[in-house]
């Protein structure tokens, strides 16, 4: 492979204008695509195979005008202080909301707001409770307008009126992530390399990778009918990838002009090894994205296979675009100062070896140390992990929104004057086609549900059959708000009672509601995780002892992996759900770590965290191979790697911690997590406990079991091949070697 790839970079470097051109011939037949590709039919989020989804599946099949998985509005009352709300001239000013809304063709039906069951027991408050005929993804802007319009309409008659649901879209900012995130991508690229061309280089060739893989997706969005939230985890992932690897191969690059050879010649030895570890990185990349299928929820799986999409275009944009870049660039990739000293050197003045930098001396610090680095980077990253082990997942609801948000104070509101249950109801959806006697089918459950007050149960309500009568619903309130851990005891008691009368009546009862679908779905992810560890580390692993020609560099690195990703988990846990700092990161309201968290955090810090790792690890098996011993292997592969992985590493915090600033609760622990994890696996994992393990185990590092090699492909990251074909190339031609002294007397 690095032949091949040297021989691509030569052909690309010399061919630049012929590769730019075709590289802007892609970006606008996809640009042409996208602009005239259909929009995707609207489309519901759901979540096979859970009972929640189920029981709505199963009422919009019997019963299609009920609602059932519908958009809701619950639209919260509030009578001037010593008011009733039912009163004049309260009760005109909730009769002109209710009213206003009548002209909404996407309701399925509104609750009676004086009802014995909708009015507080001071009368000071009341609600109503909306449902939509589709869901919230799908509900129309001018239903919205006209829900915000009636609102308006009882608020200018003195009372205070807050909606709570998901008929209306929190309004929430997630800052300028991306804007600092290449700001601060512009700043540290140019501190790195000191100078303008190399600095911009890796952030045009991602900009052009992420236009190119988000044009294609919307091309084919309508065709293949994927969600519009596809493109939103391609995009940064995207970016952060066509940075990292661009920023590799233009590092390699100068360090290959630096030891004298031509530009034409040193892009072909960048793209020939830096860009075999590209190749390799992208792989475990697109492993980790593209196993997110397992999980079997649509829109993950859609998002994860964009993003390895885009992560592919990232790898092709490298090995091709970048030397195209280099070519047009030349010996300018360097900064003033720097082509003056190499000047200098030339003409005699000055000497050719650089100093120490900072990677290697760092390197060698771990090297006299390595038994206590080891120690506190394992002791260190499992204090931070302990907090994981009292995880409580779940999906945040409206009482993790600012204060200042109408969603939060419907939920205030309601939970204030008829109990925080009243926030996630519970909805029974019983299927009475197999029982003789559906109504009392229908009480039988009713009465088994009941029984459980006392335990959880604040109040049932009243049966509601289908006009086919085969399909019986009601409502059933808990005492506990919906992310109490007690609403889902109480969510399996239900279920469990039910089912004692599921035999004698022949009927069966399927739970959902809110709290239901947010517990199936929390369970749902919680058993694909083993699954999908399995999957994306197994592979991974199989990859890296291919590229690494080792057993325990691989076992290392997953190792290492699994500590930083539980240590992430555990800091989020420590502000997220104990509060711990929670002021200092904009936290308002404590709760369950969102479901989705571990396996995301899995799926996207995996990719990233075996970038760095092969950036760094290829650098010391290249060293040791061509014949340095395996501790000044590490010292090299520092020299030429932790710069890159230190400047991908901060680029990457610093895009993800700008989601920080975030109103919204999720994004906002999106986008900690990320940082979190990103930083503990670059600085604690890969700059630490990696040299050091490898330090304690010397050459048995690098040591394969003679049978497995044998049957391994010999994929030569570390370029000994490309080594022997420039040899051979030099003694055909009686050419002076391009290596011949030319390279650095020792470390």
């Amino acid at each position: 492979m690095a032949t091949f790839l040297y021989r691509l970079g030569r052909l690309t470097f010399r061919r630049r204008r012929l590769a730019l051109l075709i590289w802007v011939a892609i970006l606008v037949a996809v640009g042409v695509g996208a602009a005239s590709a259909s929009k995707p039919a609207a489309k519901p989020f759901s979540i096979p195979g859970i009972e929640a989804q189920k029981a709505i599946d199963l009422l919009e099949e019997r019963s299609p005008d009920a609602g059932g998985g519908g958009a809701t509005a619950r639209i919260v009352f509030r009578a001037p202080a010593g008011q009733q709300i039912d009163a004049q001239p309260s009760r005109a000013g909730v009769e002109k909301t209710m009213g206003a809304l009548k002209d909404t063709q996407e309701i399925a039906g509104a609750s009676d707001p004086f009802s014995d069951a909708t009015l507080s027991k001071d009368k000071s408050t009341a609600y109503a409770t909306v449902d939509y005929l589709v869901g919230a993804d799908l509900l129309k802007d001018s239903s919205r307008e006209i829900l915000k319009a009636a609102v308006k309409q009882g608020q200018s008659a003195g009372l205070k009126v807050e909606v709570g649901g998901d008929a209306l879209v929190a309004e929430s900012s997630v800052g300028n992530g991306e804007i600092i995130g290449v700001g601060v991508a512009a700043v540290v690229l140019a501190i790195t390399f000191g100078a303008m061309i190399a600095a911009g280089l890796p952030l045009l060739t991602a900009i052009l990778g992420v236009g190119i893989g988000i044009a294609g997706i919307t091309a084919v969005a309508g065709i293949f009918d994927l969600s519009e939230s596809t493109s939103t985890l391609a995009m940064m992932i995207g970016l952060a990838v066509g940075i990292d690897y661009a920023l590799f191969i233009v590092s390699r690059y100068r360090s290959e002009l630096k030891l004298g050879r031509e530009p034409e010649e040193a892009a072909g030895r960048a793209v020939g090894t830096a860009g075999s570890a590209v190749v390799f990185a992208g792989l475990t990349v697109v492993i980790a994205l593209s196993g997110l299928a397992v999980v079997n929820i649509p829109v993950l799986t859609e998002m994860g296979l964009a993003a390895a999409f885009t992560v592919v275009i990232a790898v092709l944009v490298a090995l091709t675009f970048v030397p195209a870049l280099l070519g047009f660039a030349g010996k300018r990739i360097f900064g003033r100062k720097d082509r003056k000293r190499a000047a200098r050197h030339e003409a005699g003045l000055g000497h050719g070896h650089d100093k120490p930098n900072m990677g290697s001396r760092w390197a060698r610090f771990v090297l006299k140390h390595p038994v206590a680095v080891l120690l506190i980077s394992v002791v260190g990253l499992g204090a931070v992990a302990l907090p994981a082990a009292s995880m409580n997942l779940g999906l945040p609801d409206d009482s993790g929104q600012p204060t200042s948000t109408t969603q939060r104070q419907a939920y205030d509101m309601l939970a204030e004057s008829f109990g925080p249950g009243f926030n996630g109801p519970l909805l029974l959806v019983v299927d009475t086609a197999k029982s003789t006697d559906a109504p009392g089918a229908a009480e039988a459950v009713r009465r088994q549900v009941e029984g459980l007050k006392g335990k959880g149960v604040a109040s049932v309500g009243a049966a509601a059959f289908n006009d086919a009568g085969n399909l019986a619903t009601f409502q059933v309130t808990p005492t506990t708000k919906p992310s109490d851990p007690k609403t889902e005891t109480l969510v399996h008691d239900i279920r469990a009672a039910v089912k004692k009368v599921e035999a004698p009546t022949g009927a069966k009862t399927l739970v959902s509601g809110t709290p239901a679908l947010n517990i199936d779905f929390s369970q749902k992810l919680n058993d694909a995780l083993i699954p999908y560890l399995i999957l994306v580390v197994g592979l991974a692993f199989l990859l890296l002892i291919a590229v690494f020609r080792s057993i325990l560099v691989p076992l290392k690195a997953a190792l290492g992996f699994l500590l930083s990703v539980t240590a992430a988990l555990g800091a989020v846990v420590m502000i997220f759900q104990y509060g711990w700092l929670n002021e200092l990161f904009g936290v308002e309201q404590t709760g369950p770590i969102m479901s989705m968290m571990p396996i995301f955090l899995i799926g996207v810090v995996f990719g990233l965290a075996m970038d760095y790792e092969v950036f760094l690890v290829t650098g010391m098996r290249e060293a040791f191979v061509h014949g340095e011993s395996p501790r000044e292997a590490i010292v090299s592969g520092f020299r030429h790697g932790a710069r890159v992985v230190t400047a991908a590493a901060i680029i990457m915090i610093a895009v993800f911690a700008g989601f920080i600033g975030a109103t919204d609760s999720m994004i906002k622990m999106i986008g900690f997590g990320l940082a979190a994890a990103v930083f503990l696996d670059a600085f604690v994992v890969r700059m630490a406990l990696v040299p050091a393990v490898l330090a304690l185990l010397g050459k048995s590092a690098w040591w394969l079991p003679k049978w497995l090699d044998r049957i391994l492909p010999n994929v030569d990251v570390e370029g000994e091949s490309l080594r022997k074909h420039i040899d051979a190339q030099a003694a055909n031609t009686q050419e002076p070697h391009p290596d011949r002294d030319l390279e650095p007397a020792g470390v």
